[in-house]
């Protein structure tokens, strides 16, 4: 079973069409990538299967755990099982760490031995739990933060928006680390444009997104492998960016 389906999708932002008949899937279990140059749609398309405010969808549909969400709100969304972790989440003056982390959990017993697990892989210290939400925090502290949230969400599909963004080889080795454990068997959408991070997760599939549509699909590592070789200049000219049948990297 698909845990997220996208179909024939198209959205427009202040009346410019930004993603055009997206289709892929990802079936349970299974780690997908989303390679892409900057400015290609790939946080777009998150935001949009998220359901934010301003992407409109003109065509397509969406559907998760076989429920269509296309009209969702992104509240409802995430009650039903996604959890992301953003590229540049924002500083939150006046809620502490701890607070938001809390309400992620069932009980107090749950938060102090999940959290305080999740917390000694990312070697993040637990002074941090009674900080505002990334303020003052240092890029790295900033990673730290987002991935903690997100695997305390425990979510049936976790986005991942460029896990290995602005982040030192040091931390990139602890959280992929940690993100290699605690997502094994689990069902994730992972967007990245250099792909520094598949070092530590093994992805089973690869979509590459190209002036808002994807341009192929395939073997993660071959398609990456593609990427470092050439760059994105050979996906400029794929058949699939020009409206036709694209090679698909099996």
């Amino acid at each position: 079973m698909d845990i997220l389906t996208v179909e024939d999708l198209s959205v427009e932002v202040s009346g410019r069409t930004i993603l055009r008949d997206i289709n892929f899937s990802i079936p349970e279990g299974e780690v997908h990538v989303l390679f892409g140059p900057n400015g290609s749609g790939k946080s777009s398309l998150i935001k949009t299967i998220l359901g934010f405010p301003g992407y409109k969808v003109l065509s397509g549909s969406i559907f998760f755990k076989g429920k269509e969400i296309t009209d969702m709100p992104t509240d409802e969304r995430v009650k039903l099982g996604m959890g992301v972790a953003f590229q540049n989440p924002p500083a939150v003056r006046g809620v502490k760490l701890g607070e938001i982390l809390k309400g992620m959990m069932r009980n107090r017993e749950e938060v102090e031995k999940r959290i305080g697990n999740i917390l000694k892989e990312l070697n993040f210290p637990t002074d941090f739990l009674t900080r505002d939400v990334n303020l003052g925090f240092s890029g790295g502290e900033t990673k730290k933060s987002e991935i903690l949230q997100v695997l305390a969400q425990d979510a049936d599909l976790t986005i991942l928006d460029e896990p290995d963004s602005g982040v030192d080889v040091e931390n990139l080795q602890v959280i992929g680390a940690v993100l290699s454990r605690r997502l094994k068997g689990k069902s994730v959408l992972l967007v990245t444009h250099l792909g520094y991070i598949l070092r530590y997760i093994d992805a089973d599939m690869a979509h590459v997104l190209m002036d808002g549509t994807i341009a192929c699909s395939g073997s993660a590592l071959k398609i990456l492998g593609q990427i470092l070789k050439e760059g994105y200049s050979w996906c400029e000219k794929c058949p699939r960016v020009k409206g036709l049948r694209c090679e698909v990297f099996l």
